[in-house]
């Protein structure tokens, strides 16, 4: 256990990002009640997600992690959960054949409620009301009475975060999950993708590599692996009286894990060392996530390692870099160095979505080609310096949404009102998600054969 810790101690801390309760008997009470509400996940199920990440530390599999940037009470649904599960299935399989390693499957889903703000307020002609921080602290109604912190609101989050894990639970191990399911929608979205024909070459390949299986005898039918598939909850650990109420001790090892979801993270905005964040997450024995912004310096990014993973055990720690297409090059190699310098083991992963936001039209919107480059920017520079690139964190949904512009079907500034429904911001969907999968996959592919030709001479 983490010297001088308990789940409170985070109280006895200076804190960023949090919200003024009106009513602090009323917040109590309902921390008092989610305290006696069963675990949302479980710490096995904890442990066996940071034994797959050590795997990617080690650069034996790929993360991939994404969703919502903000779930919502309204948009709560089965047809939801199931696009987006049926969209990141995709991405997955696309994945796992262009690095040939296995893909460690992460949802931003069932907990990712809280928003951190840049501002406290938010202003709308001559009316100055409280920024909107969530649906599980304020509404997003631009109102007084909707943008007053309420702690039932909580108890809301936790209901939906049970159901959506309920529904996750059975497509993952259900049947829905089926590999051979999962290929027959990818060729639909090769078929009906305007770059179609640059990613038949791949889809085909898989094809064959199914074909090949099916032919030997491995079907779904003899192998469970291809009709389930391991499937973890994640969400940054923003509002910590909720994530407090959800921290159990682990009765097969005495160790605390916060049970509100198998792995959380740590914002760019609240990363502070002697800060309530690090306090709570310290504690935990959950695979942590730590957001990596242009101005986090090298020495305080060892000291947040030290902190979080003194242990240095390989898949505690995440680094999630988002610096913004123009700003990885200046930014993550003095990091990387950094970390590789003092033997710290830590899984890389790229955000390429906080750090490409602008605005047109009066949207918030994130280009593709912007998102797109900070990638490939984060494969070259690893590739350079001779590190793993372990993973991609994205925002994204199942739906047909026009939120970011670009992609195949060259989403533009004037068609984003057509199918604008994010809470906070600007997702990919789910066409657009692919195709950065495969795009990512194709240049996986190249680099693999790159270093099979060094091999060979």
């Amino acid at each position: 256990m983490a010297e001088n810790w308990t789940p409170s101690s985070w109280r006895q801390k200076p804190i960023l990002q949090v919200p003024e309760y009106p009513d602090a008997a009323a917040l109590a009470a309902t921390e008092a009640q989610l305290a006696s509400y069963p675990p949302l996940v479980f710490a096995g199920e904890a442990r066996r997600l940071k034994k797959h990440l050590a795997n990617v530390a080690e650069g034996n599999g790929f993360l991939l992690q994404g969703g919502d940037c903000a779930e919502s009470f309204a948009e709560h649904g089965a047809d939801n959960i199931r696009d987006f599960f049926r969209a990141f299935l995709q991405m997955a399989v696309v994945l796992t054949f262009g690095a040939q390693l296995p893909v460690v499957k992460v949802g931003r889903i069932a907990g990712q409620f809280a928003k951190p703000r840049s501002s406290n307020v938010e202003n709308q002609g001559d009316v100055t009301l409280p920024a909107y921080r969530g649906d599980i602290i304020n509404g997003i109604e631009f109102t007084e009475e909707s943008r007053i912190p309420n702690p039932e609101r909580q108890a809301m989050a936790y209901r939906q975060s049970a159901a959506t894990l309920n529904l996750l639970r059975a497509f993952a191990m259900g049947g829905y999950a089926n590999l051979e399911n999962v290929h027959q929608w990818m060729l639909g979205f090769v078929k009906d993708s305007p770059q179609g024909e640059r990613y038949r070459k791949l889809a085909d390949r898989i094809s064959e590599t199914m074909d090949f299986m099916k032919a030997i005898g491995i079907t779904s039918e003899n192998q469970p692996s291809l009709r389930e598939t391991d499937f973890f909850t994640s969400h940054e650990a923003l509002l910590l009286g909720y994530e407090e109420a959800l921290t159990r001790v682990d009765s097969t090892s005495g160790d605390w894990y916060a049970t509100s979801g198998h792995m959380i993270w740590i914002g760019d905005r609240t990363r502070q060392a002697d800060h309530a964040h690090i306090e709570y997450c310290r504690g935990i024995k959950n695979p942590i996530g730590l957001k990596c912004g242009p101005s986090l310096q090298a020495d305080d990014l060892l000291q947040l390692i030290d902190i979080l993973n003194p242990a240095n055990e390989a898949g505690r720690l995440t680094l999630i870099c988002r610096f913004g297409h123009e700003k990885v090059a200046e930014n993550l190699p003095r990091l990387i160095r950094a970390v590789e310098r003092e033997g710290r083991k830590v899984v890389w992963s790229c955000d390429p979505m906080h750090g490409n936001t602008i605005t047109l039209n009066n949207y918030k919107t994130r280009p593709f080609e912007r998102i797109l480059s900070e990638v490939e920017s984060f494969f070259q520079i690893h590739r350079a310096e001779g590190t793993h690139p372990g993973g991609i964190h994205v925002e994204m949904t199942g739906k047909d949404v026009t939120e970011c512009t670009g992609g195949a079907r060259a989403v533009t500034a004037d068609d984003l009102q057509d199918r604008y429904h994010t809470h906070c911001d600007p997702r990919l969907n789910s066409d657009q998600a692919l195709e950065l999968a495969f795009l990512l996959a194709e240049r996986m592919k190249g680099g693999r054969d790159e270093k099979r030709m060094v091999v060979n001479g």
